[in-house]
Parts: structure tokens; C-alpha cells; sequence
């Protein structure tokens, strides 16, 4: 029989776009729950239960009442919120960062999708803290530039509709240096100290820059921009969702929404003997949010990783 998958939340971005990447499958079966009665939590709770896996694109606090919906002891859930992301008995959905991931992953009956920003951030310093070359008290700063689809339905209708002239310019938030995603980025990286962390959106529907910079003399490995590639560049050989561009990049210079569209992820190291930078590009709604989100269901479910995705 065929796996039954459901999303509560459907008609939220995240949601959405995991439906389109499923709509055409064979090998599930899409539940659907009438328009009608999508906010009845008798009938959620209905197909909470029925499903083999649940996708929960919901509100942090909506997600963890769908969580205590579920009496069904084989119901899996990946959860797309910030509710459960530093929650130890949650497997962490981030497969490329080690085989340990990737096996708690598969097995794992809760499982919590990472943020668009962490993603970017945790896609460069983890292997760095991994490997040695980063300290884990390195203080870190982090700016991260998203597409206004990063806010949600609210923020596109605000960018998409008659707007101001603030509306065409970035837009520096998070002003007091506490993020939702700054928790899940320091303890999944094993950092001492949180970093110093600016999101940023702009007038563009998707992609995302997130970028790291470093000093190299504070670096344990060869204390150059190579060096820091040669480690990424190892530790990513062979992924098929993450990659590592040469260095210094293929462009001179790096746009935000280079890979909208994608469910791929590619690092992009830059700068001399002194400084480093390592730019994450990636689609929000990919990579970052919805595309992550069906890579694990393919892992957690047994198909192979990039069924339904686009690299």
C-alpha cells in the first residue's frame, strides 16, 4: 500500500509549495481534507491520524496542539515551525550534516524541519565547528538576505500590492539581535555564544544569501579562504543537495535568487589570506523551507532522497 501523507496547513506558503512537489506522485497518497473543514479539529484530527506522515505548516503554537492531536503511535511528523527545533527528542531534518543525522532521520518518528536563515548559517559554520577549523566560542556574525516570501502570505500581499518606497529597498529586522532561528543555529552548531545575527528582506519574491565572515587568523586550519573551502568542499564531496562552488565563486557577484526554483544548496567561499566570507545560496521556499521538508519524507518514508525535487 501506498504511504498516506498529509499537510495540515495547506494553504500556507510552506504548505502549498510542499503540495506542489507531491501533487503528482505516485508512490503516495494525498490526503485531503475538505476546504470546509480544514480548521474543524475534529476532522484534523481525523486525518492527524489517518496519515502514515503528517507535514505540520502551522504556527508554532498550532503545531504543537496538532502534536498532542496524534494518538496514533505510527503517525510520523515533520514539523516546518520553530516549535521543535531545539527539542531533543526530535531529530534534527538537516540529513547532510552527518551520517548520524541522516540515520535519526530515517528512523525517527518526529522530526523538525530547519529555518530558511539556519539553514544558510548551519550549512557553513556546522562542518567548520565539526572539523576543528572554527572554535566553538568563535564569535561569529552572520547578515542573511531572503526573499519577501520568507514572511509569509501577510508580507507578500504587502510587497505584491500598492506599496511605499520602502518597500523597494532591503530591509534590515530582527534590530534586537534575538531571531526565532538564533536558538536552533547556536545548538545545532555546538556554539558557546549565539552569533551576531541580521536578516534581511528584499523586494524579491525567493532566494536567499546567507553570509558568514571570517577572520583567519582565528581559524585553527590553514588560516586562508582556501583552506576554509578545501574543508566545505570535503565535507559536502558527493551530496547530492548541497555543493560547493570553486573558489572565489563563478560570478563576480553573488545574487540572492540564483538557485529560486531549487531544492539545492550551493556554499560560495571568498577572500584572501586575512579574511574569509562563505556566502549559503538557496531558495527559501527550497531548500529552506518546502524542499527540505520532502527530502525528509522521502528519507523517513524509504525513497530515494531526490524523488520529486529539483536539482
Amino acid at each position: 500500500m501506498k504511504p498516506k501523507v498529509y499537510i495540515d496547513g495547506k494553504e500556507g506558503t510552506t504548505g502549498l509549495q510542499i503540495y506542489d512537489r507531491l501533487a503528482a506522485r505516485a508512490d503516495i497518497e494525498l490526503l485531503l481534507i475538505d476546504e470546509d473543514k480544514r480548521k474543524d479539529p475534529a476532522e484534523r484530527k481525523k486525518f492527524l491520524n489517518e496519515a502514515d506522515l503528517v507535514f505540520l505548516c502551522l504556527p508554532d503554537d498550532a503545531a504543537r496542539e496538532a502534536v498532542s492531536m496524534v494518538e496514533n503511535p505510527a503517525t510520523r511528523i515533520i514539523d516546518a515551525s520553530t516549535a521543535h527545533r531545539t527539542a531533543q527528542d526530535w531529530a534534527y531534518g538537516f540529513p547532510e550534516l552527518s551520517q548520524l543525522h541522516r540515520a535519526l532521520i530515517c528512523k525517527s518518528k518526529r522530526v523538525s524541519n530547519p529555518g530558511c536563515h539556519a539553514t544558510g548559517f548551519i550549512s557553513s559554520v556546522y562542518p567548520l565547528s565539526a572539523m576543528g577549523v572554527l572554535p566553538k566560542d568563535y564569535p561569529l556574525t552572520c547578515f542573511s538576505l531572503t526573499g519577501y516570501s520568507g514572511g509569509g502570505k501577510k508580507m507578500i500581499a504587502e510587497y505584491e500590492g500598492e506599496k511605499g518606497g520602502a518597500l523597494y529597498s532591503p530591509r534590515i529586522y530582527g534590530l534586537n539581535l534575538r531571531h526565532k532561528h538564533l536558538p536552533e543555529m547556536q545548538l545545532r552548531c555546538g556554539l558557546t555564544r549565539p552569533p551576531v545575527f541580521s536578516p534581511v528582506v528584499d523586494d524579491y519574491y525567493k532566494g536567499m544569501a546567507t553570509t558568514i565572515s571570517l577572520h583567519n587568523d582565528l581559524l585553527s586550519c590553514g588560516k586562508s579562504a582556501k583552506a576554509v573551502w578545501e574543508t566545505l568542499a570535503d565535507y559536502y564531496r558527493d551530496q547530492a543537495f548541497i555543493h560547493v562552488a570553486p573558489l572565489g565563486g563563478e560570478t563576480p557577484m553573488l545574487a540572492a535568487n540564483t538557485l529560486a526554483g531549487r531544492d539545492t544548496l550551493t556554499l560560495v567561499v571568498c577572500g584572501n589570506e586575512t579574511h574569509t566570507t562563505v556566502t549559503a545560496l538557496f531558495d527559501n521556499l527550497g531548500k529552506g523551507a518546502s524542499g527540505a521538508a520532502v527530502q525528509n519524507m522521502n528519507l523517513m518514508l524509504g525513497f530515494p532522497e531526490t524523488t520529486g525535487l529539483n536539482l
